[in-house]
């Protein structure tokens, strides 16, 4: 995997198009001055998140025991079931501005809705596939964080932009591809660990 495909994947974990609604009801009742500086402060919460998750994600797999393997296939499972979401909406998050008294910090926007269990797992299984190239992972990671950040600072404007249905349409278009990468990932893992 080259550098553009890591970072085209993690670009479709995190869903940021799919994330645009839900960021901006969390942020509805926080006063319009400080909503760009806590955006920032949560996406460079969820970057240091996974920054930690790539480098030190594999200790964290020996520590518990876990082979690469369960980890592709968890990651695989955890990956589909997420983009079948993002294909078929069910109600879309638990997480309701009623949810978040006063600011948020950390949760919900940096983890999980940036920073989420697929996202942990495609950086992990990564760094454990090629430790040797952490620099090209890293470069990777920072350009789909970019990305994503970009999306998500200029929410009010893609709304508007896209309306709500273009918005649904481009999150159901990202799902679909994810979907077929959760399912390479999952028949990777599963055959490898027959071989």
């Amino acid at each position: 995997m080259d550098i553009i495909s890591a970072a085209t994947l993690l670009f479709l974990v995190m869903d940021p198009l799919g994330n645009i609604p839900i960021f901006l009801s969390v942020l509805e009742t926080v006063p319009r001055e400080r909503r760009t500086r806590i955006l920032l402060r949560e996406l460079l919460l969820a970057f240091v998140v996974l920054v930690i998750f790539l480098f030190f994600g594999q200790y964290l797999l020996g520590f518990l025991q876990l082979s690469e393997h369960s980890i592709r296939i968890a990651g695989g499972i955890i990956m589909f079931l997420i983009a079948l979401r993002m294909v078929f909406p069910v109600a879309r998050s638990a997480h309701t501005p009623e949810d978040v008294q006063g600011e948020p910090l950390l949760v919900p926007l940096a983890i999980p809705l940036v920073a989420g269990p697929s996202a942990m797992a495609v950086v992990m299984l990564m760094a454990t596939n090629n430790p040797d190239r952490m620099t090209d992972w890293l470069l990777a990671l920072f350009l789909a964080w970019l990305m994503s950040s970009l999306i998500l600072m200029s929410a009010n404007g893609l709304k508007r932009f896209l309306g709500r249905r273009g918005l649904i349409a481009m999150e159901r278009l990202m799902g679909m591809l994810l979907v077929a990468i959760a399912v390479q990932m999952l028949l990777e893992g599963i055959s490898a660990y027959l071989a």
